[in-house]
């Protein structure tokens, strides 16, 4: 059987915050089973917490943000790819402000501090939502959709003008290691004239060569170039797992995106809790559950359906 996860121990994350450039600190924390995922604003009278849902999503332009009544916690998805990868389902994610720290601007800090407090299996089933109709949204500019298979996969591309980017595209089913090995690392990236732009008014004050790739209008200007050949494509994908995490329960199936950022992958989420019809609950300990996993029944090949 397929149980919940949490951690065994609290972890601490240091660093800056991406646009306010102030120290920012995370801890993840163990919660029991049927918990979720909750930010907890520990700077703040009360320590209110925030889940992370979908309908909890406030801004999706420069990263994803989840938003309460009087607070808001910015640049949540690179946190929240390693605990999906991990399987992790219960967990307070305790802050000392409204940032999560940008670390190197991948999920690989994040990632190392989970490994390292443990993962713990808990006494309750994990229930996924298992995609059983295509489920579809954008147009043909950019677009994303979901699909029947056994697993979680991710296939993305991409396409920038820069002479550096081009279109990239890669697929990957995602566990532990291949996320471990092939996304974590990938850092997020911006153009040298954005950025300039930002700071003018007053963000990305923490943004940095030590947290992004940077480009100019020709080249890099990170010195020791980059991790993978397609890193761009790859945080891309590392991003977009991260914020499949407001489904509020893990998900299988096959997720195609095409030029797809939050603003489109909030759109998903959204279309996939509003089309009940074409997913169910299951619990792969479930007999008949596990019976049609491994018999390939849901097991569609998104090309023949989107020719």
């Amino acid at each position: 059987m397929f149980l919940q996860r949490t951690i065994r121990q609290r972890a601490r994350v240091q660093g800056v915050g991406l646009h306010t450039g102030e120290p920012a600190e995370l801890t993840f924390c163990p919660a029991p089973a049927n918990t979720g995922i909750y930010f907890v604003r520990r700077d703040l009278p009360g320590s209110p917490a925030i889940s992370t849902r979908a309908d909890r999503v406030t801004a999706t332009a420069l990263a994803t943000t989840l938003g309460g009544e009087a607070f808001s916690v910015s640049t949540v998805e690179h946190c929240l790819s390693a605990l999906a990868a991990l399987r992790i389902d219960n967990l307070f994610i305790e802050l000392s402000g409204p940032e999560i720290p940008i670390c190197d601007g991948s999920a690989k800090q994040f990632l190392e501090a989970i490994l390292q407090a443990g993962v713990m299996d808990q006494e309750q089933p994990r229930r996924y939502a298992l995609i059983t109709q295509p489920i579809y949204c954008g147009d043909e500019d950019k677009h994303a959709y979901v699909v029947p298979y056994n697993g979680l996969r991710l296939s993305c591309t991409i396409e920038f003008s820069h002479p550096r980017i081009g279109r990239q595209s890669l697929d990957l089913d995602i566990n532990e290691s291949t996320f471990s090995h092939e996304l974590a690392s990938a850092r997020t990236f911006g153009f040298l004239k954005d950025v300039e732009m930002l700071r003018k008014k007053g963000l990305a004050r923490g943004g940095s060569l030590e947290n992004a790739v940077v480009l100019d209008s020709e080249d890099i200007l990170n010195p020791e170039g980059l991790r993978f050949k397609d890193e761009f494509v790859r945080h891309k994908m590392l991003d977009a797992l991260g914020d499949l995490v407001t489904l509020g329960m893990p998900l299988m199936g096959h997720v195609v995106l095409y030029k797809a950022g939050h603003d489109l992958m909030n759109r998903l989420v959204r279309q996939i809790i509003d089309s009940p019809d074409n997913y169910r609950h299951i619990e792969l300990g479930a007999d008949v559950a596990r019976s049609e996993v491994e018999s390939g029944r849901y097991s569609w090949a998104f090309s023949q359906y989107f020719s």
